[in-house]
């Protein structure tokens, strides 16, 4: 058995900043969705990567891997989001057991009163904030540790 490599206090210092800032901005986020828009930060994800391409429809499995969800969690929040009007759960032809997620008209013209409002926000709390020199390493920061995950998730 190894021994533990704990955080030193510099790591610790950013650590902790991350999770705090993370969770603030989720927050704000959040409850700046539901204010301007009357939708969660959730369900405006659920809708993002619907209108993020070509045919704005996805398959279950697939939209819960996009969005790192659990099944349980993906199903609730699908069925609130139908009920709401926002997305349409549609068989697939092709697989019994499969079935794909469909954008609305309602759920359109939701993200697209939404998205302005919360794109505002997220320049003012993030990128106003930094430099360019300091979005450029956020970006790298952040792509480095995706493919470190990357490499986990499949093994390597």
């Amino acid at each position: 058995m190894t021994e533990t490599r704990w955080l030193d206090e510099r790591e610790r210092r950013a650590w902790r900043g991350y999770l705090t800032m993370h969770a603030r901005l989720v927050a704000r986020l959040h409850r700046q969705l539901q204010q301007d828009s009357g939708l969660s930060l959730a369900d405006f994800d659920v809708l993002v990567q619907l209108t993020d391409r070509p045919e704005p429809r996805m398959r279950v499995g697939e939209l819960g891997q996009a969005l790192q969800w659990e099944k349980s969690r993906l199903s609730h929040h699908l069925g609130r989001m139908q009920r709401r009007g926002l997305v349409l759960r549609e068989d697939c032809p092709d697989d019994a057991r499969g079935a794909y997620i469909v954008l609305t008209e309602q759920g359109r013209a939701a993200i697209e009163q939404a998205a302005p409002r919360h794109v505002d926000t997220v320049r003012e709390l993030v990128f106003d904030a930094l430099t360019d020199d300091q979005v450029d390493a956020l970006a790298s920061i952040a792509g480095r540790i995706l493919d470190k995950l990357d490499d986990a998730d499949h093994g390597r």
